[in-house]
């Protein structure tokens, strides 16, 4: 087999591969040969079809799959021969398949880029360091409450923080537009749910009343024909309800799983999580500046297009799946152009090469102690933490992230290690706080809700 390689540009090659007439050749008679002990033709008895019949009924299909086949096969031979790793899969011209010559075709495909790991002293890094305060505890209890409360009927003016039942319809220039009526609509004032001055104008109304609001549709807003535009809404209340929150007591903490202990037992449960939070958040801090230490030491890495490509992919169906659909019967190309992942692919592809690279230069595998601790700390958050345990080790998918895992925070450690770390002391509040996520259009029937 002759083979020669080509660097077109970047980290293009064009590999040029020629076979021997005699391998071709050779499977497919072989194939010919014991499909004539099986074929049935008529005017010929079982397994005695001649090969010269064989050839001009089959030869050409079969030499076409055999072809595909032997293709496939020697690009594997080629690239371990010149020592190449293919980004993604090579895109493959024939140019010579002519029977009795030499097969030979042109394989176009991206290779791993050659990465040198610069010096990982200079990354720095600011560790949050946080206490969790009876406040912090306090805050936490509250809002567990809030969660679980309940809606009671009052005979008083709405004010803000209730939930009023309204009816409403919307005009613009008098007529009705699409999507800007209600019946019997819940709404919590004060959520910023519906577009501005809206909840504004329903706070101090009563059961029964009726209003007009005048209102102005923000210019950001999502719909062409609404964006900008005055309009009117007629709301009538229905109820006034207002959030009555549970009673601290045994019910209540049952509901958490506290089942003796009271008050006190709860408080504790509920500055464990806090506290598995806290440490979760935080590492999750110092590990992202980890990682845009790692990308910001190697801006110059070129990336295969076919890897930013597969990443595309891999983004768009998260993003389905996050919103509860699939691929299947969505025109995936105008819903989610690829320009929306582009960046945050083109990233994801660059850190994970310098990722691998600094791994198998350190030499980084996951250690068996610290994958048992970790698939431990997983379990010991559910009820049964022993088949939680037992369904980790007995499925390797699962198995394989959590090594990931490992190995993604021990190279964290070792470049922490190295890298310039200080500490900021910051609260509880603050280590947790998460960057806001880009806005979602809402859908065009919720034409008078707002983007917030």
């Amino acid at each position: 087999m002759q083979v020669s390689i080509q660097t077109t540009s970047g980290l293009e090659r064009k590999l040029t591969v020629g076979v021997p007439a005699e391998r071709v050749d050779k499977e497919v008679n072989a194939r010919l040969q014991k499909a004539a002990g099986q074929v049935r033709l008529d005017g010929f008895r079982p397994g005695k079809v001649p090969m010269k019949v064989m050839k001009q009924r089959f030869g050409a299909g079969v030499r076409q799959e055999v072809i595909q086949e032997v293709m496939s096969q020697s690009f594997q031979e080629a690239i371990v021969q010149e020592k190449i790793k293919p980004a993604g899969m090579p895109s493959i011209e024939p140019k010579n398949l002519e029977p009795g010559n030499d097969l030979e075709y042109v394989a176009t495909f991206e290779v791993f880029p050659d990465i040198d790991i610069q010096d990982i002293s200079s990354i720095a890094v600011v560790k949050p360091v946080a206490e969790i305060s009876d406040t912090d505890i306090d805050n936490m209890v509250e809002t567990l409450r809030k969660q679980r409360a309940t809606w009671e009927e009052v005979d008083r003016a709405a004010a803000e923080g209730d939930q009023v039942n309204i009816n409403y319809v919307g005009t613009k220039d008098g007529e009705e537009f699409e999507g800007g009526s209600a019946e019997n609509s819940p709404l919590e004032l004060g959520s910023n749910r519906m577009i501005p001055g809206f909840e504004d104008g329903i706070v101090g109304q009563s059961k029964g009343e009726e209003k007009v609001l005048a209102l102005t549709f923000p210019e950001e807003y999502q719909s062409e024909e609404l964006k900008g535009q005055a309009v009117e809404f007629k709301v009538t209340v229905n109820s006034v309800s207002e959030k009555k929150l549970p009673e601290m007591d045994d019910e209540f903490f049952k509901v958490f799983g506290v089942d003796e202990g009271g008050l006190e037992k709860f408080r504790e449960d509920v500055k464990d999580n806090m506290q598995r939070e806290l440490n979760n958040a935080a590492k999750s801090k110092v590990k992202n500046q980890v990682m845009d230490g790692l990308l910001d030491l190697h801006p110059d890495v070129q990336v295969p297009q076919a890897l930013i490509k597969q990443e595309i992919q891999g983004l768009k169906g998260q993003m389905l799946q996050q919103f509860g659909g699939s691929a299947n019967n969505i025109d995936t190309d105008s819903l989610l152009p690829d320009d929306m992942f582009t960046d945050q692919a083109n990233k994801r592809v660059k850190l994970g090469l310098v990722l691998n690279e600094y791994i198998a230069k350190e030499n980084i595998t996951a250690d068996p102690d610290k994958v048992k601790e970790t698939i431990e700390g997983i379990a010991e958050t559910y009820e049964k933490p022993e088949e939680v345990v037992n369904y980790y080790y007995g499925n390797e998918e699962q198995l394989q992230q959590v090594q990931s895992l490992v190995i993604e925070e021990t190279v964290v450690e070792k470049i922490l290690a190295q890298a310039q770390v200080s500490e900021n002391n910051c609260s509880y509040e603050d280590v947790l706080a998460q960057e806001q996520p880009a806005e979602q259009e809402e859908e065009a029937s919720d034409s008078v809700e707002s983007e917030e």
